[in-house]
């Protein structure tokens, strides 16, 4: 993945940018956040926000460069024993921030708290494959599962450790007030503002190379404008998810360095194809109810995905800081089908779909997503629905906070919804089992699939991949299962965001394909 750094040249937005070369060694850095984490409990919420704040007070057994490839954090090393049993060499001499040490015993009441979080979307879909956890000795653990999983040493990179004195069944709320905020990570807690700002301080007994700074005041400005205008102003010395409007007049301003690159995030939009009757968000032309749910139609969805003009919103509403898609991986990441292209804008084709199908007259569609999660999300919505409207599928839309719309996915409560996932692990098994797996009551599959999608040959495909020892035999069995998906429209992939920050003068940041934003990586330019 190539990474492009500008040195700008010129006053951004008819401002003045003063910032004094001294500033990039203040021991404080102030940086500035698009949204909010859910909790500072590290196995509330498989939220990105979320995890990128965990980041910076609690540590995996392994770690994701930024490339998205695994190294080694608090194991040293981890091996296959045999063909479902993984053994982690634990580094010691690490101290959590309350002075203990950490044990395997650590690693194992983790791993049993984990499924038991009353969490909207659980890292219980990074535990499931273990059946036993055994502490050879303080610092050996061995993980048993049912079958091979040779991701597992991936799946654990999602999973923060924490002490097992804290005690078990420790609720969230104890993390918020800091009384279980208790890590290895480079940073200490301090205090939590919710919706407004984490504040940390370094963690002078860390076991890895010391951060830059002695403190961290990680704020979250949702807004866009106001986040620019922070860090015009030298309120912060860093935002993510520089607006896509002033990233062209950024980029001539020589006072500040921009950090760009793709992501692993697809933006997508899901339907409801599990009710056979009536779904709630799907209507006749004039708004009568219909007995049978339009969307287990194929010929519906695809007519839906055709009549999405791909280019047209990566240019012109993302304005350049997207990729259409066609699937979940972008081009050259491991699991990426070359075979899948990207759906051709056809809305003639997409208006003889809907008659096919039996809907001469279009369709009327509430069309959910959320107002404060992705770049420009609630632009893309109108635009969506705007080019629906050309098919004659008439389209309401209901931007809403991301905490509500969870809300309602959670409760079935919509037919078709826009959301963004991320293949963090760097391949695509948690979209192909928590996105468009068929949903179960053990967890392990669907817990993202709020659409409820289900094709049985997709699931046998993506779990045989998933117990695949071979790499390159469990490539071409991932690429086939998410080509079956896509064939059956599954869902209609939009486009993969590109991820932009910003530091003022002085500054430099290593653009991540997690789009995560780390205080750690925020260094003084050479």
């Amino acid at each position: 993945m190539s990474t492009l750094t500008y040195r700008l040249r010129a006053a951004l937005l008819g401002g003045a940018l003063l910032f004094p070369l001294a500033a990039a060694r203040a021991e404080t850095l102030s940086m500035a956040v698009s949204a909010p984490p859910a909790s500072i409990d590290p196995h509330y919420y498989t939220l990105t926000p979320s995890i990128m704040l965990s980041h910076h007070m609690f540590e995996g057994l392994v770690k994701r460069d930024p490339n998205g490839r695994i190294q080694p954090r608090l194991a040293e090393s981890w091996r296959l024993v045999d063909e479902t049993t993984w053994e982690f060499k634990l580094r010691a001499g690490v101290k959590f921030h309350d002075g203990s040490d950490f044990t395997a015993e650590d690693v194992a009441s983790t791993l049993k708290r984990v499924p038991v979080v009353q969490s909207p979307s659980s890292f219980s879909v990074y535990t499931r494959a273990i059946t036993g956890v055994e502490v050879v000795d303080p610092l050996t653990i061995r993980f048993k599962t049912a079958s091979p999983y040779p991701l597992l040493p991936n799946d654990l990179a999602q999973i923060f450790i924490i002490p097992r004195s804290i005690g078990e069944n420790v609720p969230s709320s104890e993390f918020n007030s800091g009384r279980a905020a208790i890590g290895t990570g480079p940073f200490r807690f301090t205090s939590y503002d919710p919706n407004s700002r984490v504040q940390m301080v370094r963690h002078d007994g860390y076991w890895g190379d010391k951060p830059a700074w002695d403190r961290v005041d990680y704020r979250i400005i949702t807004n866009a404008g106001a986040r620019v205008a922070a860090l015009l102003s030298g309120d912060v010395a860093l935002i993510d998810n520089v607006p896509t409007a002033d990233v062209a007049r950024m980029r001539t301003n020589d006072r500040i360095t921009l950090s760009e690159g793709t992501s692993l995030r697809l933006i997508f939009l899901a339907l409801d194809t599990f009710r056979d009757g009536e779904t709630p968000d799907v209507r006749g032309p004039n708004g009568e109810a219909l007995a049978k749910n339009p969307l287990q139609d194929r010929r519906v969805r695809e007519a839906l995905s055709i009549a999405i003009n791909r280019p047209a919103i990566a240019q012109r509403v993302m304005e350049g800081v997207a990729v259409p898609a066609g699937q979940f991986m972008p081009q050259g990441a491991f699991g990426y089908n070359p075979a899948i292209p990207v759906p051709r804008f056809d809305a003639e084709r997409a208006k003889r779909l809907l008659a096919e199908a039996g809907y001469p007259n279009g369709l009327s569609i509430t069309l959910r997503g959320p107002n404060d999660r992705y770049v420009n999300d609630s632009r893309i919505l109108q635009v969506v629905a705007q080019m629906w409207e050309r098919i004659g599928v008439k389209t309401q839309v209901d931007a809403t906070p991301l905490a509500t719309l969870i809300g309602r996915l959670n409760r079935f409560d919509a037919s078709v919804y826009m959301l963004g996932w991320s293949n963090s692990t760097g391949e695509p098994s948690t979209s192909l089992r928590a996105v468009m797996g068929t949903r179960n009551q053990s967890g392990s599959m669907g817990l993202s699939n709020y659409g409820r999608y289900s094709n049985p040959r997709m699931d046998t495909i993506a779990t045989e991949a998933m117990r695949t020892l071979d790499d390159s035999a469990r490539e071409k069995l991932m690429q086939e299962a998410m080509k079956v998906a896509m064939d059956d429209v599954a869902l209609i992939p939009l486009h993969t965001q590109k991820s932009v920050w910003a530091t003022r003068r002085g500054l430099v940041y290593e653009p991540r394909v997690d789009e995560e934003t780390l205080a750690t990586e925020v260094r003084p330019a050479r």
